[in-house]
This record gives structure tokens, sequence and C-alpha cells, in this order.
């Protein structure tokens, strides 16, 4: 639980710098810095366990079947990295409190940290693949927002946009490669995929997965040909670059290489490519970072020159420079984050970060020499600090390798890098800190408080610290990670400052030597390189983003047109394509073995008459009102033939659908056009009967190849258990309100919000130029001189409360015997619509006071009730039950808890039927001027309010 607990710390605590920030910036701050505390409390609880050699677990089940299940494990791999994130997270908390201005809003930055800090907490902790991938997608989502947190900079919109991208679409591919893992296995959980390394390797679709999970790994860390977004990322406030760029978010790529080391390290792809990758980045980042003027961009570059390091060790493959690895990563990030800091300082003291304009400032600014000195002099590789046992581990490992069968391939180039790092760190020491100062500085320098340097000397005593007692300070922590990441015994080795003159040492000599040379000759280069051609990515990123979006434009032009018959056409040749090659590529056509049903006079005449119907309803389209009467033609022969293959359910709400349909679209018509424009050319037209043809031939032989063949169907299950389990004889009712009950509650669901839409539709013609047009408007038809006969309204009238009875008794038989809530609501709504036909709107509106948008609410509300009640039992949402019972003078009853889902169907049915009829009828007044027949309506049709304007009742 704890584990859990530190996960969702970070998430939860995230509502508090919004709430807090009223209190105060102190406030806010402590706030914030207490969730991160506590969870870094909850992990120190469980450090000692893990330092033990105990791998904590944490499950719980949420979509088994589909692999996805919240799985946390916290082993020394874990460990080590989330002390990383909570660690200096807790650091930069402090520092940030007293870095940002009153002008930047705290409370928006810490709760953009917090997101971010949980989603780095969830990718380390993760046990599942699926999982990690969704705290993968949140730390891209979340280091945006903090990236891009002075959104008034054009720079930092502009490295916020470029970090997404190319990190997303880095992790696009790296959750393809992931998903391939977990199916060469066959689970998800990393803790399992970790134990199958041989049959990972041995797969035909090891190198693929590889490729594209290094795809990942290799964006976000930013290594080469990725690197170019982690300079630009620099726009953001010296806080974000800290913590994101040196401890947290660049150190992702490389977690979940240290965690995949044990299935993907040891072969040549892995070799050649994470190992090149890593040295390329290294030797290049160096060679930049020497040239920058701007203290942010030195340290950008030198980061993406370390993390190559990194991730050339972990290229390598071999156990002792994984090890290497592990420990350059608390060495980095040590004075990594306390020189991103001391930047910060530096540019808060002094107004500057170019270091032309800087110079001299350690006598007016002690403090933030004495840390910048120490935490650079460790970056450059020097002893007695961290950065320099690291680095000689690195070059004693290059000195194993070979890279094309060349072995001084790696030691050559390493050195190099190593000496480069040397120069621009000694730059960052003598160019900043030391030589003449500055007859000006824009600001006068000087040290901030506490708040500000505390932070980072902090981690310059660790720098100190480890350096000088490595086995001690550090070595236990590298020791179970390492053996986490091995996943095996571990290679000898000991942490120590000094092990003699050997060959390492010497290339730590060289290098030292040749980056002072460098450093003293450094003028000169800046001259000789400052009109060098060069590639810029920022100009190729742009270009190419310019060239993507142009053809996506021109896609999007071709495409989206804006003609649904254009869509539809893509659609329909699309599904033909698919049908085709299914057929071609089977085996063969085989007929099928069923026998054929007989063919009546009957059944060839209501067929020839549905031909003929579908044919002139194509033909005549343009006529709209021949075109519904031949559609209500169509719906009852298809009405006919389900009561001839005895289906009276379908029968029943077949024709009851096609009589509210038809005269819901009458009363729209009569305000509307009664002819389409005929605007297709004859090329088109010819187009779309070639398409409707072969698409109504290929689909009546798919159904004509499922008819004629036998096979086991879920119908059987349907016919089975209907009874037995759902307590209905009436097999497509118990289907309807149990076994597919959400697809009903989605279904009465999406009926009210269409309801709803032709409300608001219907509602805007009711005012404005509309509500002009239609009082103004000449009707091209002649109309009947009684619109009232006598005769319909006193049938209408007598037969009402039959018609509800009828209403009532097919709801309450729907279980056993046709019928139900659907074709309940169906059947009353039809007999409310006669009564709107004989006696007028305004009469049967009066005398009907009803809300039809509760009545909508309502039915959606027991629906959903109905469903939730399960719960109460313990069972699943929409599980029913059902029940026998005696009634006196009644006798044996039987009640179904789906009679409460019945009746929200019910309920949404007629409310949806009458509300539209309502705002139809509403308009058609609206269109009429004067008729003495017709009675005033007293009240809102829709909800049911009286009207008391007489402008209202007007209307």
């Amino acid at each position: 639980m704890s584990l859990t607990l530190i996960v969702l710390l970070p998430f939860l605590g995230a509502l508090l710098p919004a709430i807090m920030i009223r209190a105060g910036r102190n406030t806010c701050a402590m706030a914030t810095g207490s969730v991160t505390l506590l969870a870094l409390i909850l992990l120190a609880s469980l450090a000692p366990a893990v330092m033990a050699g105990e791998v904590i677990h944490v499950r719980y089940e949420w979509l088994p079947a589909l692999g996805l299940n919240v799985n946390f494990f916290l082993d020394g791999l874990g460990l080590l990295f989330a002390t990383l994130i909570l660690g200096i997270g807790l650091l930069i908390i402090i520092y940030a409190r007293f870095y940002l201005s009153k002008s930047d809003p705290m409370g928006r930055f810490y709760v953009f940290l917090l997101l971010f800090q949980g989603a780095m907490i969830g990718i380390v902790t993760s046990d599942n693949i699926l999982l990690l991938l969704i705290f993968w997608e949140l730390t891209s989502l979340s280091s945006f927002l903090l990236i891009g947190y002075w959104k008034h900079l054009p720079e930092g919109r502009q490295g916020a946009r470029m970090a997404l991208t190319v990190t997303g679409a880095g992790g696009l591919a790296m959750i393809a490669g992931m998903l391939i893992l977990g199916n060469i296995v066959g689970s998800y959980d990393i803790s399992v995929i970790l134990q199958h390394g041989d049959m990972i390797k041995s797969s035909p679709l090891y190198a693929l997965a590889t490729v594209l999970v290094l795809l990942g790994c290799l964006t976000k860390s930013a290594q080469f040909p990725f690197h170019f977004w982690l300079p630009h990322a620099m726009a953001a406030p010296t806080p974000v670059s800290a913590y994101l760029h040196s401890a947290t978010m660049v150190k992702a790529g490389l977690f979940l290489m240290a965690r995949l080391w044990p299935v993907l390290a040891g072969t040549d792809e892995w070799f050649y490519i994470v190992a090149t990758s890593g040295l390329i980045t290294m030797v290049m980042g160096a060679w930049i970072a020497m040239f920058k003027d701007d203290l942010k961009g030195l340290l950008a570059y030198s980061t993406v020159s370390h993390l190559g390091l990194i991730t050339m060790l972990f290229g390598f493959g071999t156990p002792l420079a994984a090890v290497a690895g592990i420990f350059h990563i608390i060495n980095h990030a040590t004075f990594k984050a306390a020189l991103f800091m001391t930047a910060g300082i530096i540019d808060h003291g002094t107004g500057t970060r170019s270091i032309r304009r800087l110079g001299g400032i350690a006598s007016l600014m002690p403090i933030a020499a004495t840390i910048g000195v120490i935490a650079a002099a460790s970056m450059g590789g020097m002893p007695p600090f961290n950065g320099f046992l690291s680095k000689e581990m690195m070059l004693d490992e290059s000195l194993h390798m070979a890279w094309l069968g060349q072995d001084w391939v790696f030691p050559v180039l390493v050195t190099v890098g190593a000496l480069f790092s040397v120069a621009y760190a000694f730059r960052f020491i003598v160019h900043v800190f030391l030589g003449p100062k500055q007859p000006v500085y824009p600001e006068h320098p000087h040290d901030p408080g506490f708040g500000m340097w505390g932070p980072p000397a902090f981690l310059t005593v660790l720098v100190v610290l480890i350096g000088l007692f490595p086995a001690v300070v550090a070595g236990p922590l590298v020791e179970v990670t390492s053996r986490a990441v091995i996943g095996g015994e571990l290679p000898e080795f000991h942490l120590a400052l000094w092990h003699g003159f050997n060959t390492p040492l010497m290339l730590s000599a060289v290098a030292i030597i040749g980056g002072l040379l460098l450093l003293w000759r450094h003028p000169g280069l800046m001259n000789a390189t400052k009109n060098l051609s060069r590639p810029e990515a920022k100009a190729m990123f742009d270009g190419f983003i310019e060239k993507l979006v142009g053809l996506a434009r021109f896609m999007t032009d071709l495409l989206h047109s804006g003609s649904l018959q254009l869509y539809l056409s893509f659609m329909i040749v699309a599904a033909i394509a698919i049908g085709l090659a299914g057929f071609y590529t089977h085996d063969g056509y085989l007929p099928g073995t069923r026998e054929l049903l007989p063919v009546s006079v009957p059944v060839v005449i209501a067929w020839a008459l549905l031909m003929l119907t579908c044919a002139a309803s194509v033909i005549l389209h343009y006529n709209r009102l021949l075109v519904l009467l031949f559609v209500g033609v169509i719906g009852l022969i298809v009405s006919l033939g389900f009561i001839y293959l005895s289906a009276p359910d379908l029968a029943l709400t077949q024709i009851s659908v096609e009589v509210v349909t038809v005269i819901l679209m009458m009363l729209a018509l009569n305000i509307l056009p009664k002819e389409t424009p005929r605007e297709s050319t004859a090329g088109r037209r010819f187009r779309d009967i070639l398409i409707a043809v072969v698409a109504g031939l290929g689909m009546g032989g798919a159904v004509w190849a499922v008819m004629t063949r036998d096979g086991v169907t879920i119908a059987d299950y349907y016919l089975q258990n209907s009874l037995t389990r759902g307590g209905g004889h009436n097999v497509v009712n118990v289907i309807l309100v149990d076994f597919r009950g959400y697809d009903t509650f989605g279904e009465i669901t999406v009926l009210g919000i269409a309801a709803l839409t032709i409300f608001a539709l219907v509602e805007s013609v009711a005012s404005g130029k509309a509500a002009a047009r239609l009082a103004s408007w000449v009707k091209e038809h002649r109309e009947s001189a009684e619109r009232h006969p006598l005769m319909m309204v006193i049938a209408t009238r007598v037969m009402l409360p039959l018609s509800l009875m009828v209403g009532v008794y097919i709801f309450l038989r729907g279980h056993n015997e046709p019928g139900g809530g659907f074709i309940a609501g169906l059947v009353v709504s039809i007999a409310l619509i006669m009564q709107y036909m004989a006696s007028g709107f305004g009469w049967t509106q009066n005398r009907m006071r009803a809300n039809y948008h509760a009545m909508i609410a309502l039915g959606v509300i027991a629906a959903a009730l109905t469903g939730m009640g399960a719960w109460v039992a313990g069972y699943p949402f929409l599980t029913s039950t059902f029940g026998h019972f005696h009634i006196p003078f009644i006798g044996d009853i039987e009640l179904a808890s789906a009679m409460g889902f019945d009746l929200g169907v019910f309920l949404t049915v007629v409310g949806a039927v009458m509300l539209a009829l309502a705002k139809l009828s509403q308009v058609e007044r609206m269109a009429e001027h004067s008729d003495i027949n017709t009675e005033p309506m007293d009240h809102d049709p829709s909800s049911g309010r009286p009207l008391t304007s007489p402008q209202q009742n007007e209307a």
C-alpha cells in the first residue's frame, strides 16, 4: 500500500498548490514540498527491504483479459530513480520558491511539477508495460507544460512543441515495440518479461522490437540523431532545466534501457545501435558545448554529451559497463542539477547568462563560485570528485570494446570526448568565475539567500563525499541497483578514488592536458569555427514540420472536400476491396449445404414490391414526399418479412417506428422544399450506380454464404439461457434488458441526445430572422378547409384510453411475450400523435402538460439506477434478477428487476418522440397565419411551463 501511495501522492498533491497559492507563496511552496517529502519518507521506509535484496510488489486487477493491470514493483533500479526523482524534486521545489518572480504564477508551476513527478514515479515503479506506457506519455505532456511555462516567450513555446513532437513520436514507436515484447512472452508484466530474455532474443521479432523500443529511449534521452530538442527546451525556467534535463525526464530513456537490459542487451543489434548512438552523442555534444556562450546552452549540450556516455556504457552490453552506467547516472544527477541551479543563481545575481559578459565574479559571488567550481570540476572528470570515478570506469570499459573489429575506435573517441568535456568544464570555471572583472555587469553581482544556494550546495556536498568515499556513500546503492539491472551475479568491482597507475589514468591525464590546451586556444578556435557552415537542427526541424503540415494540408484538401457522398464512396469501396481480398485469398468458394426454404407466391410478390419501391426511391429521390411514402412502404414490407420469419417483436418495432418517423418527417417536410436540387453529373451518377451495384452484390453474396451454411451462433446461447438466467420467455426482450442491457442503455442515451439536438435546432428556428421568414411564408400548396375533421377527433379521443391500455399491456407482457418498453413507448407515442393530428397542436398540448426534457432524464436515470442496483447485491452493472410471487385474488405472477430498466426505455422513447413532435409542431404553427379552429397554446410545449406574455402566446 505504501508503494501505491508513493505513486499517487504527487497526483493527489497537485491539487494543493492551486488551492494554497491564495494563502501566499511560502504556504504554497510548503504544501508542495510536504507532498514530495511525505512520498520520500514512505520511500525511505521501503528502502531497507529493497537494499536487503527484496522486491516489493503491489498488484491490482483492472482489465486482466487485455493484460492491463495496475501492477507496481520496487527493486534496486526503481529505488535509485525514485530517490533521484523525489530527492532532487524536493530541492527544486525549495529552489523554485526563491527563483520565480512575483509575476510568475507559482501555483501553476507547482501543479505542473507534481504532475510530472507523479508520471516519472509511475514509470520507474510500473510492473506492466501498458501502465508504463501511460505514464511515459504523461511525462511528455507534463514536460510540455513545464517547458512552455513562460508561454509569453516564443522560444519557450517552440521548445515545448519540439520536445513534445520528438519524444511523443518516439513514444508512439516504443508502444509498438513494447507490445511486441509482451506478445513474444505472453505477458505484459515487466517482472515476467525480465525472466524470458532468451525467448525474446531468439524470437524473429527481436530486432524489430528492439529498434522500436530504442526509438522511444533515444528520443527521450536526446541521443543522436534526436539530440536537438534538449537545448531548445532550455527556454524553460532554470528549475525546470535542473529537474527535467538532469535528473528526471532525460533519464527516463536511460531507465528503460537499464530496465530492459537483461532481455535486450548482449546482441550485435543492441551494441551497434545503442553504443554507436551514445558514442556519437557524447563526442558531438561535448564539441558543441565548448562554443556555447549561454550558460544554460553550455550545460544543455554537456547534458547531451553525458547522456551519450551513459547510453554508450549500456550499449556495451557487459555487466561491468552497466555498473559504470549506473554509477554515472548518480554522479551526473548530482553535479548537473547543482550546475543548472548555479546558472540560475548567476543569472539571478548578475542579470545575464552570457559568458562573454561575465568573468571575475568569484570574489563577488563566493558561494555561487564555490558550488559552481566543484560541480563543474566533477562534470569535467577531475579528481577527487565523483565524476572522475565514473569517467575512469568508462575509459576502462572502452579499452575492451571493438567497433567493426577495430579495437582503437572506442578508446580514442571516448578520450576525445573526455578532452572536450574538460575544456567546456574549465571554460565554465575560468571564464565565469576567474579572470579579470568586467567593467560593468547588467546587475551588481551578489549571492542570493540560502533558499537558492542551499539546494545546489547540498548536491555539491554529495559530489565531494561520493568522490572521497565512494564505497561508503554510493557503494551499497550502486550494488543493489546494478544487481537489478544485470539480473544475475554482479561482476567484481571496487569503487575507489585511486586504482594505481593504469591505462585509464593515462587516458584521463591526456584528456585533462588536452582540455586545458583547448581552453588556452579557445578564442582562436571560436574564430576558426564561427564561419563554418553547420547544420542547424532548429531550421531542419522547422522545415520538416512545415513540409509535414503542407502534406497534411494537401491530403486534407484532397480527401476532406466536405462531400458526404465522397466520404461514403471511400468507405464502401474500401469495404468492397477488403471483401474481395478475403474472397480471393481463400482456398476457394465452397457452396453451402443448407437446404433453401420454399418460396411461395406471396413472398415473391412482396420481394418484387420491395425491389420496385427501393428502385423507385433511388430514381425519384429528388421528390421528398414521394420518397417518404416509398420508405413507409419499404418498412411495411420489411415488417411483413419479420412476421413471415416468426419475429413478431421485430415486426411490431418496425411498424411502430415507421409510423412515428413518417409522421415526424412529414411535419419537418412541410416547412422544407419539396424537391432536392439535382446536383450530380451523369459521370458521377454512373460512378455511384457502379459502386452501389457492386457493394449490393457483395453484401448479398455474403448474406447468402452465411445463411446457406450451418454453424454455431450466439443465438443458441440466448435461447438456452433466456429463461433460466433472465427469467423471460421472450428472448428478444431479455437480450435487450439483460444480456446486452449496456448496449440498450447507450442507445436510449443516444436517443435522448438526438431529441435534445432536434429541440436545440428547431428552437433556433423559432426566433430571429428564421421566425420572421416563417411568419411571412406563403404556402405553394392548397390546404384542406377542414383542418380537424369531427369524425377523426371523436375517434381518436375514444381510442386514446384503449391505446394507452394497449401500451401498458404490451409493456407488462414484454418479458415473456412480444412487447417491452421500446414497443410500448412507440405505441403510446402513436396514440398521443393521433391526438395532435386530429384535435390540433394547441388543444392537445394544453391538456397534456408534460415536461418532455424531464421525461427523457427520468428514463435514463431509471435505467441507470436499475443497473446500479445490482452493485448493492455485489453483482456487475445491469445484472438482473427475477422471482415468482403469489398475490391473493390475482394469482401467481413473475417480477423481474429488468422491469425498472424497461420503464426507463419506455420513458425515454415517449419523451424523445414527443419532444421532437412538440418542437416541430410549434414551428408548424408559426408558419400558419389565421385559423379559427386552432386553439391558442397557454404553456411551453417542451418544458410544460406556462406562457405569461401575450407575445409568447402569439408565438
